[in-house]
């Protein structure tokens, strides 16, 4: 019995999986820039997310057709008013309506009419599914407006007569008081109020006033913005605006509570404008970076990707601002002469033109005030250059079947490098993902961006993929990559998937040099009779209303890799690694295709080489815990007390949400019993990271 006991013991001691920390050799340095984050307007990420606004619409150009987001307030109903959006694309329009324009960027007004004021008469704005509304809170609101009676309109000579009958004259009362409010959807409610004196003028003017809310409101997003009169005339509005404090106080500037989560990630770097974003539908709707500067009257907006019309309030100096609040790095993703729908710049001359953009648009970023774009950012506010190391040449074309990229990349790197060698070009097309579409003209690019998007399965199967590259080739930039479960934030077995890709990342942050998850942002609300669902893509990484924000799993596990980071790699012998079958899918059993096993465990180490400390990260994706011996050989001693720090939860699927905003979120303890071999129990469905500190 003892001799069975024994082989028993043995037996499960040698099936325990263990973890050799190896210091006695020197490991690679880690990336100084390996977390950071990726951006681009989807889900409405900047209009009714990150960028602060609350105003939809504000210059009346979303939807040529009717005026999105507005409505007419009209408390009595003896009174006679309506709503006209008056559009300068309107080429057969009255000529004094065609003369409405403030610019050529506000070319687009909302006439209200009022024939007969009894009561309250105004305009209303629903904001982005809501308008927040929070206590002891100042907001900041403008608009251009100006009052007119109503005529028939100026006809030139030549001009034939209307057939219908000429429309009353409404005399022009427009002069006085013009109250905003912030209130309830329904009028009832009262929550801040402010009033500008609109004069006599026959010329557009801006007004600006503070609305600011008491002590005793109660927080709410169903509100509404409400510019009212009570006398008679026509008026005409543009670039209504409300802006809540922002983050830093910065005139146009962010959402505080997303910012505030951006600044926890403590991300390296932000890669922008996108993704899709940069591109554009056609080679016209590409991110217009020059007419995204200066003040918000001189920017139109233009088409975007993902169905919705971008305002551009979130501009390039916005971006570069973004990326300072953070501490972190630009990686400035360049137009490249290629959009969605497969429009093309073949490399030669008629790239010329682009190309020249993308270094107009480095001189803006790096330049010194002695430099046309450089003195435009100085002009803009910012006198001092921004930091700036790499530059991306367009975005996924391996989408280009024309195979195009090699010559336009090599024209965009010769220009740029050539200018400014201290930058680096990123390759957007992947010499291991698309080996017959890789650059070959020139010099081999020096890094490469790829990217992934799978389910937790193909994330655990593909978690060691960088331990066979070839250490020779390009550095690699995952710069778009998620594990895509769960709608519309991520679950928990998304974040476990996420977990293990980056503890293969870690592994190899020699190679990996950056990586950033997307999409980063999604509006959460769903279609409701006056605004269509906010989102386009699931599994997004932090969801949001018009009031509350929270993190998905895969947000703390991203936020915890990047605070407990070394800037050495410690290399892991791992033994004894349990494994599990993968499920096959009824296609999998149609074209024959075996079951694979695939990891249930997945590990990263890295250590301060100054400080001593020690960052183990652990996942266990299955639903029984799991014991693992680490081993630390090569140091003299280790803290009996260690930091651990553990995201976990009951089911693959729990979430967070907005009315659940931290069901899964990590919790921090002490550990005692440290040595040089301990064993330590993993969570189901779990990912752990262990502080240790080395001793000498």
């Amino acid at each position: 019995m003892l001799l069975l006991a024994g082989c028993i013991n043995q037996l499960t001691i040698a099936q325990t999986p263990v973890l050799t920390l190896d210091f006695t050799k020197p490991g690679a340095n880690v990336s100084p820039m390996l977390y950071g984050l990726m951006t681009e307007e989807i889900n409405h990420s900047y209009d009714g997310g990150l960028y602060a606004e609350l105003v939809r619409n504000r210059i009346f150009k979303d939807n040529k057709n009717t005026p999105e987001g507005w409505s007419l307030v009209q408390d009595d109903p003896a009174a006679k008013a309506s709503i006209k959006l008056i559009g300068a694309s309107e080429e057969k329009r009255p000529y004094d309506e065609r003369r409405l324009a403030i610019n050529g960027a506000l070319s687009t007004c909302l006439r209200l009419t009022v024939e007969k004021a009894v009561g309250r008469v105004g305009i209303a704005n629903e904001g982005y599914w809501g308008i927040p509304v929070r206590p002891s809170t100042a907001y900041k609101a403008s608009f251009y407006i100006k009052g007119t009676d109503r005529r028939e309109p100026f006809r030139h000579p030549w001009e034939p007569k209307p057939t219908t009958p000429p429309l009353p004259v409404i005399e022009n009362n427009t002069a006085g008081p013009i109250t905003v409010t912030l209130e309830s959807n329904d009028g009832k409610t009262v929550y801040a109020s402010g009033t500008i004196n609109l004069e006599k003028s026959d010329y557009w003017k801006k007004y600006e006033l503070t609305l600011a809310t008491a002590a005793d409101v109660k927080p709410t997003k169903d509100a509404r913005l409400v510019i009212s009169t009570d006398r008679t005339g026509q008026y005409y509005f543009n670039l209504v605006s409300l802006f809540p404090p922002t983050y830093n106080n910065r005139p146009n500037g962010n959402r505080t509570d997303l910012m505030q989560m951006l600044v926890d990630m403590k991300p390296k770097f932000l890669r922008f404008p996108g993704g899709n974003f940069l591109e554009g539908p056609l080679i016209t709707d590409a991110f217009p970076w020059k007419q995204t500067l200066g003040p918000l009257e001189s920017r139109p907006g233009h088409k975007g990707s993902w169905g919705y019309r971008p305002s551009d309030g979130m501009g390039l100096l916005e971006f570069l601002l973004w990326c300072e609040d953070m501490g972190a790095e630009p990686v400035l993703a360049v137009y490249a002469g290629y959009s969605l729908e497969g429009d093309h710049v073949d490399a030669g001359p008629l790239l010329n033109p682009y190309v020249d953009d993308a270094l107009d648009e480095i001189q803006y970023v790096i330049g010194d005030t002695t430099t046309y774009w450089g003195a435009k950012r100085a002009a803009d506010g910012h006198p001092a250059p921004f930091k700036l190391k790499y530059v991306e040449i367009g975005n996924e074309d391996w989408f280009d079947r024309s195979n195009s990229y090699n010559g336009r990349f090599t024209q965009f790197r010769t220009a740029i490098e050539g200018k400014y060698p201290q930058l680096t070009c990123i390759s957007t097309i992947a010499d291991a993902q698309y080996p017959d579409m890789k650059v070959t003209s020139g010099k081999a690019p020096a890094v490469v961006d790829e990217h992934y998007y799978r389910n937790s399965w193909d994330m655990w199967e593909n978690a060691s993929q960088y331990d066979k590259y070839d250490r020779n080739g390009p550095k690699i930039f995952v710069g778009e990559w998620a594990t895509r479960e769960g709608a519309p934030t991520t679950n928990l077995n998304a974040a476990l998937g996420d977990a293990a890709w980056m503890t293969g990342m870690e592994r190899n942050s020699d190679l990996v040099i950056m990586s950033c998850y997307a999409p980063l942002f999604v509006n959460v609300n769903t279609a409701t009779a006056t605004a269509p669902k906010a989102w386009q893509w699931d599994s997004d990484l932090i969801g949001y209303n018009a009031l509350n924000s929270y993190g998905s799993p895969s947000y703390y596990v991203q936020k915890l890799f990047s605070q407990y980071l070394g800037n050495k790699i410690v290399p892991v012998t791992a033994a004894n690694i349990p494994v599990q079958n993968r499920p096959l899918t009824k296609k999998d059993s149609t074209d024959g295709i075996t079951s694979k096993t695939v990891p249930t465990v997945f590990y990263s180490a890295t250590m301060n080489d100054t400080t001593g400390v020690i960052y183990l990260k652990m996942v266990n994706t299955t639903a029984k815990k799991q014991a693992i011996k680490i081993n630390l050989d090569g140091i003299a001693k280790v803290a009996p007390e260690a930091t651990l720090v553990v995201v976990k939860g009951s089911e693959p699927e729990d979430t967070n949400s907005i009315t659940d905003p931290v069901k899964i979120a990590p919790v921090t303890t002490t550990v005692k019993g440290i040595t040089k071999s301990f064993t330590r129990n993993l969570d189901p469905y779990s990912v752990s990271i262990l502080q240790l500190q080395a001793g000498k």
